[in-house]
């Protein structure tokens, strides 16, 4: 396993009244907003979409658990980024740390780890580009 202490990736968003229950964020939406991140991580790095990496590449990332600390609320129409770090990464598994934040105010936190697998689900080595993009 490499241990990986690269730049982060930072994906921002505002909070509209659809993602509020009683004025604050719901808490499942800071599962949407993290995976919104990943998503914008990978077309980032490899310059596909989730679609082109599935169907050129007969790959893609899927949890496989995830970690999640609520520290403080966000409201309607807070601006929040979701900061992205790569933690360790193989060939077949990548271990991400997530922080949904409001300015430098860390209000969630994510310690997610994601498989690679192949269409029929079985687990599948990254091939060495995309490894080294990571």
């Amino acid at each position: 396993m490499i241990e990986i202490m690269s730049k982060s990736h930072i994906y921002e968003l505002k909070v509209y009244v659809e993602d509020v229950d009683f004025g604050r964020v719901f808490y499942s939406r800071y599962l949407q907003y993290i995976e919104r991140a990943r998503t914008e991580l990978i077309h980032e790095k490899f310059g596909l979409s989730l679609t082109q990496l599935m169907n050129e590449h007969d790959t893609m990332f899927v949890v496989r658990k995830c970690n999640i600390k609520y520290l403080k609320s966000a409201v309607f129409e807070d601006n929040l980024s979701v900061e992205t770090v790569v933690l360790k990464k193989t060939n077949v598994r990548l271990n991400l740390l997530q922080e949904v934040k409001r300015g430098g105010e860390v209000l969630v936190s994510a310690e997610v780890e994601l498989a690679v697998l192949n269409r029929s689900g079985s687990i599948k080595k990254l091939s060495k580009d995309f490894f080294a993009k990571i």
